[in-house]
């Protein structure tokens, strides 16, 4: 009898090289849920025009709350996506930018944001299609 075995990362040694999604052990899933964050996808959208203020940042996503915004970019500070500097000059200026790691992360968040921007309107059809066939929502 033939076995094939899978060599998957341990997550507790952390990834070298690839992950897999599909392994509930493996922290890939941390990365799923950061990037699959829609605030995650704005800032970064956002931020991949340059560099911005805080205040500019929240005008260009626009809806976010300010602690939540705050929140959403020391996450992805930490994730070494976004660095973030202070200027010192008064009032004290704060620029948020993305580093190499977060701008690979730009083509790919502007090809999601593009399909949601290009079939929100079959989505919103589907959904009254839904209610109306089974009266939930």
């Amino acid at each position: 009898m033939v076995t094939k075995t899978t060599l998957r990362p341990d997550p507790t040694a952390g990834v070298r090289g690839r992950g897999d999604a599909f392994d509930p052990e493996c922290p890939t899933r941390v990365v799923l849920d950061r990037i699959g964050d829609k605030w995650t996808a704005l800032v970064i959208g956002a931020l991949s025009g340059g560099v911005l203020r805080f205040s500019e940042l929240r005008a260009a996503v626009g809806g976010v709350a300010p602690k939540v915004l705050t929140q959403t970019l020391r996450a992805l500070e930490r994730d070494g996506l976004v660095t973030r500097t202070v200027r010192a000059q008064v009032p004290p200026r704060v620029d948020y930018e993305l580093t190499d790691l977060g701008r690979s992360l730009g083509a790919p968040i502007a090809t999601l944001t593009d399909w949601a921007e290009t079939h929100v309107a079959d989505i919103l059809a589907a959904r009254d299609r839904f209610e109306a066939a089974t009266g939930r929502p």
